[in-house]
């Protein structure tokens, strides 16, 4: 698999129950980055989805914090377990990651779908985290819209048409140009060749469909809007205003749930569903200014 992480970080690897769990941390120089503090980035569950996604963010901040970007179980470079993924198997090893690495309670970044699953596993374990910066947060299910009753859900829960539409709808370089361009940047033009490569990849790697599928079929979705009053860590939500999965409407109705723990609201005009990979220099500005607002006193 090529490598996509970016100058000065180096790959580790985890164990879990699931598997080896890959992970990018900076490399040690002359300054320990065990001194640092941890700042857990999470990639969305969207097909080609790994570390790569956060890269353009994370490596703004190797210098300041020991930064833990994983693939997480079933993308990327980590194991790809044939199997039927659900949420447990996400609550299972993001917590083994911050547990066995992060050092709890931990600043964590997530993404879209991820994002939500982190909102349900901070409302069971508050103690894991000490702050959010959630993109795009859904649980794919929101306010009783039941995703799996959609038609690509039901497509992508037929035996032969799964494996099929996975072949011809993510796993060839058409398919992934036009997955980006269609629905997740609002501005095409700001897909590079380097992105399309790095979705490519993961989404060619060996029983890369498992965890993708189960995305696309509905077996990890939720309704996240009857969780969010469990949700206890102080929050921020960013959002594109072009997103056209995770709808602006959507996750300000979300926010709107539990104004106590969702302090921040934050709208990035000209963005789609992953304004850090369209904008990073913008994310990058108010990751900073989170941090600040949630470091040490």
């Amino acid at each position: 698999m090529l490598n996509f992480q970016p100058p000065g970080f180096i790959q580790k690897a985890l164990p879990t129950n699931l598997g080896v769990m890959a992970y990018y941390t900076p490399s040690n120089g002359s300054d320990s980055s065990e001194d640092r503090p941890p700042l857990v980035f999470l990639h969305s569950l969207g097909g080609g989805s790994s570390a790569y996604e956060w890269s353009q963010v994370y490596a703004a901040f190797g210098v300041t914090h020991r930064v833990i970007a994983p693939d997480l179980i079933g993308w990327g470079q980590s194991t790809h377990p044939a199997r039927a993924y659900c949420v447990e198997d996400y609550f299972s090893t993001i917590t083994q990651l911050l547990e066995a690495i992060a050092e709890p309670p931990v600043l964590v970044a997530a993404t879209s779908l991820t994002a939500g699953v982190v909102i349900r596993l901070a409302g069971q374990r508050p103690d894991l985290f000490k702050a959010l910066f959630l993109v795009s947060p859904s649980g794919n299910s929101d306010f009783g819209r039941d995703y799996r009753a959609s038609l690509p859900a039901l497509l992508a829960s037929t035996p032969g048409i799964d494996r099929l539409l996975y072949k011809v709808g993510a796993a060839n370089e058409l398919a992934v140009r036009s997955f980006l361009s269609t629905f997740l940047f609002a501005d095409s033009r700001r897909i590079t060749p380097n992105m399309v490569q790095a979705y490519l990849t993961c989404t060619q790697q060996r029983n890369a469909e498992y965890a993708a599928l189960a995305s696309l079929n509905g077996a990890i979705s939720f309704d996240l809007s009857r969780y969010l009053g469990q949700l206890q860590t102080p929050t921020t939500f960013v959002l594109g205003a072009g997103s056209r999965f995770s709808a602006p409407a959507m996750v300000k109705r979300l926010a709107s749930l539990n104004p106590q723990a969702v302090q921040q609201v934050i709208e990035i005009p000209d963005a789609g569903v992953l304004p850090h990979v369209e904008h990073p220099a913008v994310v990058v500005g108010l990751l900073r200014q989170f941090l600040a607002a949630h470091s040490e006193t």
